[in-house]
């Protein structure tokens, strides 16, 4: 029986081949995005799972309370990891991971910049099972000077893995090799080509509690409570922080003992920092949870509409089989019979359509990698317990998918059909379920352009907002401390050149954050009060207002002529707003960690210095040199033969060192990757889901035109014009469309104004942007209607009304 289920399936479908393959691939097409969405949330709901105990690694947070406002950062100072865990026996273990930091290493005449060095604890790997392939696990970071590198690194720098024991120079320090690991696996919040043993650079450094700088993690006991661990945390705040802000500071003990209540210590558990964690001085850039429960839907909508594809497409192709199911009737087969028969067809669609998805998967994975910035592998689809899910879910689909057109077919009356009634008093055009399918397709459809329009508004605003500084025709130089004593001969010689406008000396380029650190006010009133603040720290020269084109708001720039300038400060116009200062702000003095006093001489109008989605923080710089890059503003329409020359005169004053630069706007576009990549993938899903929506309305109309054709026949026996036929029919589709639309505006209007809230800068949804999405949505769905109304209304009469 099943054979002949089979055998009249497959003769079934290769009789209507153009019309099984519409079917079958718009379900494909549903199913290859799902497939390829659920990889993409698979990597990102496993990130940190990977170690033995990740249920009992957490993250030591620190936020800082000041001024009604509150700053999160996820890193503490050198000395919490191993304080926490004298003090509270339910810690086994902690370990610290430092900022990765470039450097160049060299092997003989092998010498590259490495931007991806970072610094570990001695049991750092032990604690994330990283497991080694050549090495020690116990003692390879132990020692001072040693360091383990991965294998690419290894083969990059000796040709092979077999390096322990060999050496590397590491920003001119020789290192050891103790140990290879493989890599650090993709689903990580951290990753590094090389690890440098901790103690090499902590040795002999002051144990602290109240500054930043290191991301430390703790392993508790089996069964902790981390609540009830954190809410002893202010006992050792009391105990280590309040005596070094009273002594670094220079404040009173009961000014220091605000700090209980202000410097909060928290855990996180590893395996929410990737979807959880959003401060700005994140390891790396870390997803979103709010983007798997969009790209969750996103999934789950595609899948939906290709299913009700598969649904309507098969109930129109069911008009053409109904003498087919009066016959078989006659001849005395069961409904039971007639329903399997066509779930039988149903899911061998389902299964023919789950194997192009395959190969679509396997067609598009290339781009969605490079689309969502991940690397998932087609070996991952292809895994027995993943193919058996895919499957599954194919015979879930065929089956609920199939069930309305295999009841609908099967429910045909005998005599009405052999009379040639086609499916008796059952019409399509009057079928609420098929009519709320369509009205549910561009619902989703019309929300997907508004959101993709949206999603594009914000990116283009974030990207060309006034930000303070002009950041067009800025070249960076990276790694110019390489230079030495050739760093200022180099810049005046670039200078020199009249292509050349300015060019200043300072890592501290305006599209990223330095490290926060605590600088206060003491204010003159009576009783010592004092205003206290976080901000950022940049070292500048004389040349980095001018050369970035930022302006002042009050005061002056620094000026090489003024030695007391060492001890003077410049602050933004945020700085001076948190920091309450009232009246005028030049003259004031801010004493930084350390009792370091700076009096302000100048305030500097209000820049973005990171993404939009954050608020100007409060900044301060401070004059001195920070060698790292060398920013040069430029006035060429030659800025490759500029480039050229630059590099030549790099060369001529250190040949040694790798000549490397990048465009401080293409840096500034870097900030919007997560946005821009969003967008791209709503643009792809918003392009599927009308394509799928299409095929629906495509189902729809052939099926009901099917239903009409004797009506449309007497029509035009009676004079009607094919364009008044054409508009007859267009008509009740198009009605259904702006129902669709009407309802998708106010939810898609809800949904993207919560988006926007995340930024701290952003847009106003326009009226157009709707008005956009409707005509679009129309415009698809009439040219798909037109294609079968202007069919059948410049069809034959004679013919319809002799076969009807």
């Amino acid at each position: 029986m099943i054979k002949n289920y089979l055998t009249i399936a497959w003769r079934n479908l290769t009789k209507n081949r153009i019309f099984s393959f519409i079917n079958t691939f718009g379900l494909a097409i549903g199913l290859a995005c799902c497939m390829l969405i659920s990889g993409y949330l698979y990597q990102e709901l496993t990130y940190d799972r990977y170690p033995a105990k990740s249920d009992q690694l957490y993250r030591v947070n620190l936020t800082t309370i000041g001024n009604g406002s509150s700053d999160v950062y996820p890193f503490v100072d050198n000395a919490v990891g191993e304080g926490m865990k004298n003090a509270l026996p339910e810690i086994e273990a902690y370990s610290r991971l430092s900022t990765n930091q470039p450097a160049f290493v060299e092997n003989g005449s092998k010498k590259f910049k490495e931007t991806n060095i970072a610094r570990a604890d001695a049991n750092f790997l032990q604690l994330f099972s990283i497991p080694l392939i050549d090495g020690d696990p116990n003692t390879c970071l132990k020692d001072p000077s040693s360091m383990v590198l991965t294998r690419d690194m290894a083969k990059k720098y000796f040709g092979t893995t077999d390096v322990v024991g060999k050496s590397l120079i590491v920003a001119t320090y020789p290192f050891k090799i103790t140990g290879v690991i493989d890599k650090v696996p993709d689903n990580s919040h951290f990753h590094a080509d090389a690890f440098l043993s901790m103690v090499t650079f902590t040795e002999g450094q002051r144990q602290s509690w109240s500054n930043l700088g290191f991301y430390t993690y703790l392993q508790l006991r089996k069964g902790t409570d981390p609540k009830k661990l954190e809410k002893q945390f202010p006992q050792l705040v009391a105990k280590y922080v309040v005596p070094e802000i009273q002594h670094d500071m220079g404040v009173s003990i009961t000014e220091a003992q605000k700090s209980v209540n202000t410097f909060l210590f928290s855990l996180q558990p590893i395996t929410d920092i990737h979807l959880h964690s959003h401060t700005k001085y994140e390891k790396e850039a870390n997803g979103d949870i709010n983007y798997i429960y969009i790209f969750g839907a996103l999934a789950a909508f595609i899948l939906v509409l290709a299913c009700i594809n598969f649904t309507n497409l098969s109930t129109a192709a069911s008009a053409k089989r109904s003498k087919e199911v009066g016959i078989r009737k006659v001849l005395g087969s069961l409904k039971s019979s007639l329903v399997s028969q066509f779930l039988t067809e149903s899911v061998l669609l389902t299964t023919l359509a789950t194997v192009f998805a395959l190969a679509l998967v396997y067609l598009l994975l290339p781009y969605f990698n490079q689309l969502s910035g991940k690397q998932i592998a087609i070996g991952f689809y292809l895994n027995p317990v993943v193919l058996l899910i895919e499957f599954a879910v194919a015979l879930i689909v065929g089956i609920l998918a199939g069930i309305y057109p295999a009841f609908f077919i099967s429910s045909f009356k005998i005599l009405s059909v052999l009379k040639g009634n086609g499916t008796g008093d059952i019409k399509a055009s009057r079928s609420l379920l098929r009519s709320g399918l369509i009205v549910f397709q561009f619902a989703i459809s019309t929300a997907f352009i508004i959101a993709t329009f949206v999603v594009y508004q914000q990116l283009h605003y974030m990207q060309n907002k006034k930000l303070g500084y002009d950041k067009d025709q800025v070249i960076v130089l990276n790694d110019t401390y390489a230079l030495q004593n050739n760093l200022e001969p180099f810049r005046n010689k670039l200078l020199q050149d009249n292509r050349v406008v300015n060019a200043t000396i300072s890592s501290d380029v305006p599209v990223s954050i330095s490290d926060g650190t605590q600088i206060y006010l003491k204010s003159a009133t009576s009783d010592g009060s004092h205003s206290e603040i976080h901000a950022n720290i940049y070292h500048i020269d004389e040349t980095y207002l001018p050369t970035m084109e930022m302006k002042m708001a009050v005061g002056r720039n620094f000026l090489p002529a003024y030695p007391a300038d060492s001890a003077s400060v410049i602050v933004n116009e945020t700085a001076v707003k948190d920091l309450g200062i009232t009246g005028n702000p030049l003259g004031r003095t801010i004493v930084r960690s350390g009792r370091h006093a700076f009096n302000i001489v100048g305030v500097v109008k209000d820049f973005n210095y990171s993404s939009a989605k954050e608020k100007i923080a409060p900044l301060m710089m401070l004059y001195g040199h920070s060698t790292g890059a060398m920013m040069v503003r430029v006035k060429t329409a030659d800025v490759q033969g500029l480039i050229t020359g630059m590099k030549q005169q790099w060369d001529s004053f250190n040949p040694g060192s790798p000549f490397s630069y990048n465009f401080l706007d293409d840096q500034f576009a870097h900030l919007y990757v997560a946005e821009t990549r969003t967008g791209k993938i709503f643009t792809s899903f918003a392009i599927l889901a009308v394509i799928i929506a299409s095929l629906g309305l495509f189902g729809l109309s052939a099926f009901s035109i099917r239903q009409r054709v004797r009506e449309i026949g007497i029509r035009k026996v009676l004079g009607a014009s094919s364009g008044s036929i054409t508009g007859m029919l267009s008509a009740q589709f198009l009605k259904l469309v702006v129902l669709a639309i009407v309802i998708a505006i106010p939810l898609t209007w809800l949904a993207m104004h919560q988006w926007l809230q995340e930024f701290a800068y952003r847009i106003d949804i326009q009226w157009w942007v709707f008005t956009a999405a409707g005509a679009m949505a129309l415009s698809v769905a009439f040219i798909t209607v037109s294609f079968q109304t202007i069919k059948a209304a410049l069809a034959n009469p004679v013919k319809s009304l002799r076969s009807e």
